[in-house]
């Protein structure tokens, strides 16, 4: 064997590693803390956004004006502008924004009108509104609607309205 010359390594030892990185720490403590806190107000500015959409939708229906100042007298209002006045806008002021349809309330006075106009000087009385059941804000009324013609004919119908307490009373269905 070969003697090595003194300066030149030895190719039978092996070399000590490099040296080595510092272990992993991850990010520092105050980084994580502010990205949390960013997450969380993201959050609650989507919530109150969220939360403003929807009493902005639940809000827009809201009553306007006053209702009347009892259930029957809701429903008397009711009657006199769908069978007497014939206004559908008149008849709407009286029902309760959740059931506000224009198009139904404008149909229903098109066919009191016209079914008034098939017979001879039609009348349209009812008998006073009767307040059958009453629990705080809802209560429900019934009467009976009378059509009589001037060559005498006559008929009837019974209706039941449900009508709820807000700003007033008001009309909020008929069956």
């Amino acid at each position: 064997m070969a003697a090595t010359q003194p300066g030149t390594p030895d190719p039978s030892v092996i070399p000590p590693p490099p040296p080595g990185y510092p272990p992993y720490q991850g990010e520092p403590k105050k980084k994580r803390g502010l990205l949390i806190a960013a997450i969380s107000l993201v959050v609650i500015m989507v919530l109150c956004v969220g939360g403003g959409v929807v009493a902005f939708l639940t809000l827009r229906n809201a009553e306007t004006g006053e209702g009347a100042k009892e259930p029957a007298v809701a429903v008397d209002e009711f009657l006199t502008a769908v069978y007497k006045d014939r206004d559908a806008t008149k008849a709407a002021s009286r029902v309760c924004a959740a059931s506000r349809d224009d198009g139904k309330i404008t149909a229903k006075v098109a066919e009191v009108q016209k079914y008034a106009s098939a017979y001879q000087n039609p009348r349209f009385r009812w008998t006073t509104p009767k307040v059958d059941n009453q629990t705080g804000e809802r209560a429900t009324v019934s009467t009976r609607v009378t059509m009589t013609t001037s060559d005498e004919k006559v008929a009837d119908q019974d209706l039941r309205f449900t009508v709820v307490q807000k700003t007033g009373w008001w009309v909020c269905e008929v069956a």
